[in-house]
């Protein structure tokens, strides 16, 4: 998959940034060319190897079909959730890592239900507003709406589930 200067892609676990330059580089007798990817949040840059941009997940922004459908889960969907934290995190870590935004919402959902029975550790709520963000951030650029707005829509399909005043 090649992108374009200006497009809106998703880096796995740091969200959605805008590809701001293509630039080719030179090492020893080779040349590679690196996507110069801006993050709006934290203005924070990247630089991707064309030939490690799959393997490293980025991918485009979420369809909005494909939104419905995450709506959908965290209104409907089930969850389970390993009692032990260690493989718990190192689960939704993985999934995190992945990229794909419907692993994000299924770490949102774990966390907020767990969230009801106990308080979370510091790194599960770090880990939980990351997933938040992953989720308002593509919900509201595929969507073409406010943050807010996105924010909204979750709130909406979380209190179908029970977990108001979460979000």
């Amino acid at each position: 998959m090649t992108f374009q200067i200006g497009d809106k892609v998703v880096y796995p676990n740091q969200g959605v940034g805008i590809i701001e330059n293509i630039s080719t580089r030179c090492f020893g007798a080779s040349f590679e060319k690196f996507y110069l990817l801006r993050f709006g949040l934290n203005s924070m840059t990247v630089l991707i190897p064309f030939s490690n941009a799959a393997n490293i997940g980025l991918r485009r922004v979420t369809k909005d079909r494909e939104i419905s459908r995450i709506l959908s889960y965290l209104s409907n969907g089930s969850c389970t959730i390993n009692s032990d934290w260690k493989v718990r995190y190192k689960e939704n870590t993985d999934k995190m890592q992945s990229g794909d935004l419907l692993k994000a919402a299924e770490v949102f959902r774990a966390l907020l239900q767990l969230h009801v029975d106990k308080p979370l550790s510091f790194r599960e709520k770090k880990m939980l507003d990351r997933a938040r963000y992953m989720l308002v951030s593509e919900i509201s650029i595929s969507r073409n709406v406010p943050e807010l707005h996105a924010v909204n829509m979750l709130q909406r399909a979380l209190a179908k589930a029970g977990l108001r005043n979460f979000c």
